[in-house]
């Protein structure tokens, strides 16, 4: 296996440094913005590590907002320079108290419990990013949608492009993309500069597709093989993409994709974790002819490839099983082909 000859990450906080640490392009990228940074959705799963790559690639101030239900994560960020407000964004007296910002990354949203909340997850994904546009119709807007608002693709494509076709399957996928459609309502009305990136999707040590797969390897679980094909990105390659966005805001707003430059195959991750492991994965069912797949080369064309490569993500995630790592425990539910989460 061929990695790119990092280290080996041992510890959280090594973990986090790795993500939050700018390159040079992400400095250059923040030096050009002569305002604050709101971060809505801050206390998520990307929201800690892009707040702190902000701080360090030298943002002017970085406000991240959250209900904060972990206090613990909110002394993280206050430590890290990033200064934080505690709001439920479903509150319209609490999202008009935010402070004014002419820079903004909407990362709020809802996946995980949607199957059984369905009215919290059309709040969160769909009512929400108009009201967060009204509230704020002057600021340049970074808004994280899913690239689960796209129809499954043949495995033997690279995905689906920006100008794909659209077919979101389940509640979850479709407010997603009633969130795009009313986002992109306002930016027209009000001529509000807006982005909207489409995930497929980040992936660290705690968390991730590559996660789920390396601790059932190591626990003798069954893998899935329905969902036999999927796209990853590292989330400091992640966050480092999104650092530079706000220039691609406009109005009428585009969409973009986030994510790895590879399809990959779920049988061969498996393996690859099994070798270094040492343990030979269990497989169940068979791949299906197509999946939901993403073809991010229009990213990677305007910003470059991501610079961890999967074999190296592979690596450090077999060591960090081995280690007995910290993990988030929040399964992805990737092989999900229904659309419940």
């Amino acid at each position: 296996m061929k990695t790119n000859c990092l280290s080996l990450i041992e510890t959280e906080e090594a973990l986090v440094g790795q993500m939050t640490k700018p390159s040079t392009a992400v400095t250059e990228a923040i030096a050009q913005l002569d305002g604050d940074i709101l971060v809505l959705g801050v206390g998520g799963k990307m929201g800690p590590t892009l707040a702190e790559l902000l701080v360090r690639a030298g943002a002017r101030r970085v406000i991240g907002v959250s209900r904060f239900s972990n206090p613990a994560l909110q002394r993280d960020l206050e430590r890290a320079g990033v200064e934080t407000l505690r709001a439920d964004l479903l509150d319209e007296d609490d999202l008009a108290r935010l402070p004014d910002a002419p820079y903004l990354f909407l990362l709020a949203g809802y996946k995980f419990g949607a199957t059984g909340n369905e009215s919290t997850t059309w709040a969160m994904n769909t009512w929400l990013p108009g009201k967060v546009l009204q509230r704020y119709p002057g600021s340049r807007v970074v808004y994280v949608s899913s690239g689960n608002v796209y129809a499954y693709t043949s495995v033997a494509s690279k995905g689906s492009c920006e100008a794909g076709e659209l077919g979101p399957i389940g509640e979850y996928a479709q407010s997603r993309l009633g969130g795009e459609r009313v986002a992109h309502y306002m930016s027209d009305k009000q001529g509000t500069p807006l982005v909207i990136v489409r995930l497929f999707y980040a992936t660290e040590l705690r968390y991730g597709i590559i996660h789920d797969l390396a601790w059932k390897v190591a626990g003798k679980e069954p893998i899935d093989l329905t969902m036999g094909h999927v796209n990853q990105i590292w989330q400091g390659d992640a966050n480092a993409f999104l650092a530079r966005c706000f220039p691609l805001c406009n109005s009428p707003a585009k969409a973009t994709n986030l994510g790895g430059a590879d399809v990959l195959v779920v049988r061969w991750l498996a393996q690859e974790l099994g070798k270094v492991l040492g343990e030979e994965p269990i497989f169940t069912g068979a791949e299906s002819v197509s999946a939901l797949l993403g073809d991010a080369t229009a990213g990677i064309e305007q910003f470059g490839a991501p610079t961890i490569s999967v074999d190296q993500i592979i690596h450090w995630m077999a060591h960090w099983v081995r280690l007995g790592g910290v993990s988030l425990g929040k399964p992805t539910k990737y092989e999900s082909r229904s659309g419940k989460f």
